[in-house]
């Protein structure tokens, strides 16, 4: 996301929130103030007896409140804004401000949508007290206001089909506020973290079960500054294609059930296997989709890592896999392959689904032949032959670095070294490549 709203009864908390947010993230947020207080304290408007001024103050200051949002996001920040003119509709129609009303239509062309409103939910009961407490009577509102405004701003979210998020703000402060965090995806990174060199992308490679989703789950439990600084990884968000297929082959168990034939894949000893070998580019283009509505929301990828996970097999799967990516990935990314042979694919793959036997996506284990005819052969050596380099992909050079994952370990020790080892060595390639 690159635009969120928060809306909220008064008292609810949403400035305080958006304070500590301010404070504690000031690379990646971007906080803007209630637009109407804001105008009505600059210009000294009573917003109950001055309902026409203040109409006229709002409308002059849309253009600058739509640049901020623009120049926040053109930033690289997630554009955090207090309330909006939704909410002060829903106030004029409960308030009976027909000026307002009336300007409305002029004035919703005029504003950039968010990507999200987040709705502080608490009784109006609780908001009258807390506006009592907090003793600032020019901005106080009744509990018969509340509720009519309440009521019309439900209606308002639904004619315009918003994407609506709703946090209960009434409750521990410290559990409210790490549902904030959860939903707009922040995580802490203190002054010290040397996000500078970090990796843009990196595309996460390698047969089924050789240690992929183990690296990203280390990077998860590591700190923000210790992945920073020793794996070069910003804080990161990662994508796989395996739940896409897997979505899919559960579209085709729906076909089946309709009496219709399937389209991707055919049921093997309870799991599937591919059948449409088209599946394997459909993949790479929803990635592409993926990875460029990321890129467009963010405005780039500053102080952000991708990590983007598959695994390809055949004469030529990595090659052209790695054609068929955007250039948009290609030019901002490093490949980490994580090397292990087919028989130690096939041995962890099948103890793997022992021990998680129909739990989730990870026992995605098929018959052996299933699985020597998907990655038996692996063209990553033929098109990456040295320990680390560059490959050329359409005419771009991308930094790569083979990591052997064998023999498996689960000791932090060993596989810190692995990692370590293996990331220096492709951030080292890269360097040179940018300087």
């Amino acid at each position: 996301m690159r635009h969120v709203i928060f809306e909220g009864l008064p008292a609810a908390g949403k400035s305080e929130t958006l304070e500590l947010l301010a404070r504690f993230y000031p690379q990646m947020v971007k906080v803007l103030p209630e637009l109407v207080k804001e105008v009505a304290l600059r210009k000294e408007i009573d917003i109950f007896s001055e309902r026409e001024r203040l109409t006229k103050a709002i409308i002059a200051e849309l253009p600058k409140r739509r640049e901020q949002v623009k120049r926040a996001i053109a930033e690289g920040k997630l554009c955090l804004e207090e309330s909006h003119l939704g909410v002060h509709l829903a106030y004029a129609r409960a308030l009976g401000d027909q000026t307002f009303i009336d300007a409305y239509p002029q004035i919703v062309s005029a504003l950039t949508q968010p990507d999200a409103y987040v709705r502080f939910e608490i009784p109006v009961e609780v908001s009258v007290v807390r506006q009592r407490a907090r003793n600032t009577p020019r901005f106080f509102i009744d509990d018969p206001s509340l509720k009519a405004m309440l009521s019309e701003l439900y209606g308002w979210h639904i004619e315009h089909s918003t994407n609506l998020i709703s946090i209960d703000a009434n409750r521990d402060p410290s559990v409210f506020l790490s549902e904030i965090q959860r939903t707009l995806q922040l995580q802490y990174t203190g002054e010290d973290a040397p996000l500078d060199d970090t990796f843009d992308i990196i595309l996460l490679l390698g047969r089924p079960a050789a240690g992929k989703s183990e690296f990203i789950d280390c990077m998860h439990k590591t700190s923000i500054a210790q992945c920073a600084e020793t794996y070069h990884i910003a804080p990161f968000e990662a994508l796989d294609d395996f739940p896409i297929l897997w979505e899919k082959c559960m579209e085709d168990d729906l076909w089946e059930s309709m009496g219709k034939r399937r389209l991707y894949s055919r049921r093997a000893e309870g799991n599937y296997a591919i059948t449409n070998t088209d599946m394997w580019e459909f993949l790479i283009r929803r990635l592409n989709q993926q990875v460029a509505q990321i890129i467009s929301h963010s405005m780039g990828l500053s102080r952000k890592t991708l990590i983007i996970e598959f695994s390809r097999g055949g004469d030529h799967g990595y090659a052209d896999a790695l054609s068929q990516l955007s250039p948009e990935i290609l030019e901002r990314a490093v490949i980490l392959y994580v090397s292990v042979s087919f028989e130690e694919s096939w041995g962890r793959n099948v103890a793997r689904y022992d021990e998680k036997r129909k739990s989730g996506l990870l026992t995605h284990s098929v018959p052996r032949a299933e699985m020597e005819a998907t990655y038996g052969t692996d063209d990553w050596f033929d098109i990456a032959p040295a320990p680390h380099g560059m490959i050329s992909v359409k005419g771009t050079n991308v930094p790569y670095v083979t990591m052997n994952n064998e023999p498996e370990s689960k000791n932090p020790q060993v596989l810190d070294l692995r990692y370590r080892t293996a990331l220096d060595a492709v951030q080292s390639v890269w360097k040179k490549s940018t300087a």
